[in-house]
């Protein structure tokens, strides 16, 4: 049995996340507090209880498993601030979960797009002299997130855009969270202050985008 959600759910997991969003960046803005990861990371709870409830109701599994694994990830880059490896693994994870509802969803792989792009900014890494087991770790599973994206965009499938938008934002986060790791001697003073506010501007909206994707819309009865 596939069942819509409630629209006072729906609404309910709109306004909290926009609730929790206006407070941490109000923190954000107001030259952070410890708080404000506790907010953040609340948001990402709340992305994911959501995604296992319209799970349970018929909704995508897939994008409910992708969150139980960005909430792991989230745990160490965010609220523990160590084992980056083990994080950016997971959020190898959370695009091959993301990979896969894109090729059941239409049959589609891109191939040659997810060949040729890892390979590229690999060079490119190696190429500035970058080129760390970790810095090659995140390039390949930027890689995948960029593929993703196009993948999702270009989708002839119902749920195709909602979701791509989430991954472009995705992506915006993960460009924000370059520059702030790059530092402030790196890139300009103005891109930097940016990238620090610009990573969750950007990543909580791509997450509630993301589940809203995976929502189940009618009833069906096999």
């Amino acid at each position: 049995m596939r069942t819509s959600l409630p629209a006072w759910l729906k609404g309910g997991f709109w306004g909290a996340e926009a609730a929790l969003y206006l407070a941490f960046l109000a923190l954000d803005l107001s030259g952070g507090h410890p708080a404000g990861s506790w907010l953040k990371y609340a948001g990402v709870l709340l992305c994911l209880a959501t995604a296992v409830l319209s799970a349970r109701r018929g909704g995508e599994r897939l994008v409910a498993a992708a969150l139980v694994l960005t909430a792991g990830a989230d745990l160490f880059l965010l609220m523990l601030d160590r084992w980056y490896a083990a994080g950016v693994c997971l959020f190898v994870g959370v695009q091959l979960c993301y990979l896969l509802r894109l090729v059941r969803g239409d049959g589609r792989t891109l191939l040659p797009l997810r060949l040729a792009l890892p390979a590229a900014l690999l060079l490119a890494g190696w190429g500035l002299g970058a080129l760390t087991p970790l810095n090659a770790l995140a390039l390949v599973y930027y890689s995948m997130l960029l593929s993703n994206a196009v993948h999702a965009l270009t989708s002839p499938a119902p749920y195709g855009r909602l979701f791509g938008a989430g991954l472009v934002l995705f992506a915006c986060c993960d460009l924000c969270v370059g520059a702030f790791n790059l530092g402030p001697g790196a890139v300009p003073a103005a891109v930097y202050a940016f990238a620090r506010v610009g990573m969750w501007l950007f990543y909580l909206p791509s997450q509630v985008l993301i589940v809203t994707s995976g929502f189940p819309e009618r009833e069906e009865t096999p």
